[in-house]
């Protein structure tokens, strides 16, 4: 048994996921642990099936007069501000988890990598662990794929109900927002399967009626030293659509990883693996703190 202290930084809707699960993981497992939650207001509301699971609240301002050492530091407030929270706890914390992606801008001061080297740093990408891209990634030989071609595309107003769309980062360039760094889950499981590609291009825009600034598609086709690439991202497809087709020499596979349905269209098998939601963000909860406790290796 083991006794953790935990900080989140920022309480979004993400934020507020991965705090319950974290708290359901380690109750689970008969840990004990604290959790400080730092926030740009301290007096903002806290919701209520919340504040039970917060030891403390801070402001940001209060680490750096502090001799406050983490475990783990759960980095989920917008892109635009995570650069400046990881420097403020990299000498506080023995981990980081980071949510997708880890900046928005690259033209950062890159010593930053330095003072991490002795430090965990995962950045959640948790369609990994998805039943149908598990399947794919330990039953298709895509050293034999001709062609991929993959799509994500929702409707940003219908993301977080509730909530108006227009305020969200993911509507604002300067927050971290646009489809090309906001949906890297699907370059993630692109490379994760297939390597990293040796050529891209890529076209990025704002095209629709959304009330937003950020770039709303982003279109690219690239290719390794065996198989081309086709990606499509968006921020306005009314009905969601997130699927994976590889072009094989003996069959075409589909993979719907919001069903978790596998077709193969030329023999007709169909293989049903439905992964709810919040079950994969639990699995990369369970890895991470497994990664940490040197129970198991990095690489997924």
């Amino acid at each position: 048994m083991s006794n953790y202290k935990i900080a989140f930084c920022g309480l979004g809707s993400i934020g507020k996921r991965h705090l319950r699960n974290v708290c359901e993981y380690l109750n689970q497992k008969g840990n004990t642990f604290t959790i400080d939650l730092y926030r740009s207001k301290v007096g903002s509301d806290v919701p209520l099936d919340i504040r039970p699971l917060v030891t403390s609240i801070y402001s940001y301002d209060d680490i750096a007069e502090s001799n406050i050492m983490y475990d783990v530091v759960f980095v989920t407030n917008p892109t635009s501000v995570h650069y400046d929270t990881i420097q403020k706890f990299k000498h506080r914390t023995k981990s980081f988890f980071i949510e997708k992606p880890v900046f928005d801008k690259t033209d950062i001061d890159t010593s930053l990598f330095e003072d991490l080297k002795d430090t965990i740093c995962y950045v959640a990408c948790p369609l990994r662990y998805s039943a149908a891209l598990q399947y794919v990634k330990q039953n298709i030989d895509f050293s034999k794929s001709f062609s991929v071609r993959a799509i994500s595309s929702s409707y940003l107003p219908d993301w977080r109900p509730g909530q108006d769309y227009r305020k969200c980062y993911s509507a604002h360039r300067d927050m971290g927002g646009g489809v090309g760094i906001d949906l890297i889950h699907e370059w993630d499981y692109l490379t994760w399967l297939l390597g990293t590609p040796v050529e891209t291009y890529s076209i990025q825009r704002k095209i629709s009626n959304l009330e937003i600034d950020s770039d709303d598609v982003a279109i690219y086709i690239g290719r390794t030293s065996t198989t081309s690439i086709e990606l499509h991202l968006d921020y306005f497809g009314r009905s969601m659509i997130r699927t994976l087709e590889m072009f094989l020499p003996d069959d075409t596979i589909r993979c719907d990883i919001e069903d978790g349905r596998i077709e193969y269209l030329r023999t007709g098998r169909v293989i049903q693996l439905p992964s709810e939601r919040n079950e994969y963000q639990m699995r990369e909860i369970e890895h991470f703190f497994e990664i940490i406790n040197n129970l198991i290796s990095a690489t997924l």
